[in-house]
């Protein structure tokens, strides 16, 4: 009876029942030396969380802490809740520790990196009453928690080990809205902020300011990535750097054995011979790296910072940075203003993925002979090309039959957006609203095509932000100079630039050219005729759906159904980030929250959440932001900003976001 009165005597958070496998099958640190280290032959280091001043929830997330058993309310209500999910107080059962891994950065092996700022709390074990589903895509019963911007660990490198509360809100409204999306991802439980502070340079631009520390929830069947098998790297060619366990290849062998009997358990049960079995594990890390980035690339989305240190060896999106979701359709989008390069653009997902399963792959050898490797990556495009005819396939509506011609016209499709700055989420939305023709209404082809057009056109960009958008990004004397350097020093030009980036820059210009001499009247006419000459194909490929004798009207309704839980209403644009963010840098947590639930319904519109409840005044830069006296900065002069539904294009005041 004393336990069982002791048990309901503690928080929700107290009750959870830790299962810290990962600690127990792979090598952990021996030392508890303080500060930053090279940790050799261990997977994991101990470490002890920093406490933060004054921990407050700013928003909990219920399916996510619903996947731990808890139920949101009892979270919020608990007083130790922030100290718990913030690492300012260790639950019981409880083993803080900071993972181990390397990465190739923006393509150069950058040597040990490691867990700088996440802390792995333990695996919690997962109610009994889970879902299959749930129990299908996490086949341990377990869920590892983690809390991101909890402190130093020995991987800190020159960072203080803390998060903000931009990134944070970030992280975890992104996680959520992935989620709701349908595409594979870590989950993000909570964000707690705090009265303790640190200095931050938002925009590198020497003006730094101090930021109230933050701390995310995160939670998934594994945080292991690529990277975690890079801790046992030779030497690199290029950078010298090699992984901080090179040499202990058991130690390799012992951490693939952990995750194929772990999270691949079919796979452990169905081979045998050991080749044969890592093969077949390489095999589905590859097909849920193309399906995952398929289905990025059919809701543009772009992740920011795809080194191998940030790809989930269990196929999901992780670790939330400078990412973005697309507005205008522009297939060298970047969202990341650090990559100037664009190695990491929209439209170079797809490859650079393929380029990271190359390094997983070199990096479990001989485990993993490359022969077989090789084989398996050779998959990896008609892979990925299938997911993403099949996706595009529903939110095109085309759902009765396969045509060869398909394939063209999406690319067609997604030309005309990009000739015409089409929003890519409003304009695929609105494509339900184009009806199959049918013979019997008698109709107006050429009507039909007119308001089909009339409709899309809505979403293109103006004259002004076309010309904006197709500003080069470069100095032009910086780019004179290198135009020159190609042909007077190829060698030193490749040191120090590439030809797809000037490239890039002189199709702006080029195209800048082109609207200088385009009045508003004739980039209307021309938007107009390149929707026409699409959607006259676009139809023709609808009428072949009703042919056989179908009921056109169920088919229709069947259509518009599949097509509206394919292309979201809503999605985490920057400016509504930016919005909640500033918000709660003011102290009004409610449009943190507000979006949160905006976003776990992203396919519907939902009564009295069409419009922000909180919109700021201008000036990112100070967002008036409480000081320890209560009192707000200043915001004179800032004109305020014009209300604007989830739902709509950004506002002229986005276009001043910059994500690094």
């Amino acid at each position: 009876m004393d336990d069982m009165g002791l048990s309901t005597s503690l928080s929700c958070l107290e009750r959870l029942e830790f299962d810290n496998v990962a600690l127990k099958k792979l090598p952990l640190d021996p030392s508890t030396e303080p500060g930053v280290r090279q940790v050799k032959g261990a997977c994991f280091s101990r470490v002890q969380p920093t406490s933060l001043k004054n921990p407050k929830f700013v928003a909990v997330s219920g399916p996510a802490v619903g996947l731990l058993g808890l139920d949101a309310e009892e979270v919020l209500k608990d007083p130790l809740g922030p100290e718990y999910l913030s690492g300012s107080k260790v639950m019981p059962g409880s083993e803080p520790a900071a993972h181990c891994y390397c990465g190739h950065q923006f393509g150069q092996f950058a040597g040990q990196l490691g867990d700088g700022a996440a802390c792995y709390l333990g695996e919690v074990k997962a109610p009994v009453d889970q879902s299959p589903e749930l129990l299908h895509e996490n086949p341990t019963g377990r869920w590892e928690i983690q809390v991101k911007g909890a402190g130093l660990t020995p991987y800190s490198r020159q960072a203080d080990g803390r998060k903000v509360l931009r990134s944070s809100i970030r992280e975890f409204l992104c996680s959520e809205a992935v989620f709701a999306l349908g595409i594979p991802t870590t989950r993000a439980g909570s964000v707690v902020m705090s009265d303790s502070r640190v200095m931050r340079d938002i925009y590198y631009d020497g003006n730094p300011r101090m930021e109230r520390c933050s701390v995310v929830l995160r939670i998934a069947p594994s945080f292991i990535r690529f990277g975690s098998f890079e801790i046992f790297k030779r030497a690199d060619e290029f950078t010298g750097r090699q992984g901080p366990s090179y040499g202990r290849d058991e130690i390799r062998t012992q951490m693939l054995d952990y995750v194929i009997e772990t999270f691949y358990p079919e796979i452990h049960q169905n081979h045998s011979d050991r080749t044969e079995r890592n093969t077949a594990f390489f095999r589905e890390v590859t097909l849920r790296t193309a399906r995952l980035v398929a289905q990025w690339q059919c809701v543009g989305f772009c992740h920011g910072v795809l080194n191998t240190d940030n790809m989930s060896i269990l196929g999901v999106t992780l670790d939330y940075g400078p990412f973005g979701f697309m507005d205008r359709f522009d297939p060298d989008f970047i969202c990341n203003a650090s990559d100037t390069s664009g190695r990491y653009s929209y439209q170079a997902q797809p490859a650079i993925c393929r380029w990271n399963l190359a390094r997983l792959a070199e990096a479990l050898v001989p485990d993993l002979p490359p022969d077989r490797a090789e084989q398996v990556l050779d998959e990896y495009l008609p892979l990925y090309n299938g997911y993403y005819l099949s996706n595009m396939r529903k939110k095109l509506g085309l759902l009765r039959m396969e045509e060869p011609e398909d394939e063209m016209l999406i690319t067609e499709f997604m030309q005309t957006m990009h000739n015409t700055g089409a929003d890519f989420t409003n304009t695929f939305r609105s494509l339900s609203q184009i009806s199959c023709p049918t013979q019997q209404e008698g109709e107006d082809e050429s009507e039909a095509i007119k308001q089909a057009a009339e409709l899309l056109l809505q979403q293109c960009a103006s004259l002004e932000e076309l010309k904006a958008a197709n500003r080069p990004t470069m100095d032009p004397r910086e780019l004179a100079m290198l135009l020159s350097m190609a042909q007077s020093n190829p060698a030193l030009f490749q040191m120090i630039s590439d030809r797809k980036t000037v490239a890039r820059q002189l199709d702006r210009l080029s195209r800048l050219k082109e609207l200088m001499d385009t009045t508003a009247e004739q980039l209307r006419a021309k938007q107009i005729e390149d929707w026409s000459c699409w959607i006259q194909k676009y139809r023709q490929r609808l009428a072949r759906e009703c042919e056989s004798g179908v009921d056109v009207e169920d088919m229709q309704r069947e259509r518009v159904r599949v097509m509206n839980n394919n292309n979201p209403y809503v999605v985490l644009r920057n400016y509504i980030a930016q919005n909640a963010i500033e918000a709660a840098e003011n102290g009004d947590f409610s449009e943190v929250q507000r979006v949160l639930k905006v976003l776990e319904k992203p396919f519907s519109v939902q009564e009295g959440l069409e419009k922000p409840g909180w919109v700021g005044r201008g000036g990112v830069a100070d967002s008036g932001e409480r000081d320890e006296t209560g009192e707000e900065g200043n915001t004179s002069g800032a004109e305020a900003r014009v209300l604007v539904p989830y739902d709509s294009k950004p506002p002229i005041w986005a276009n001043e976001i910059c994500v690094t």
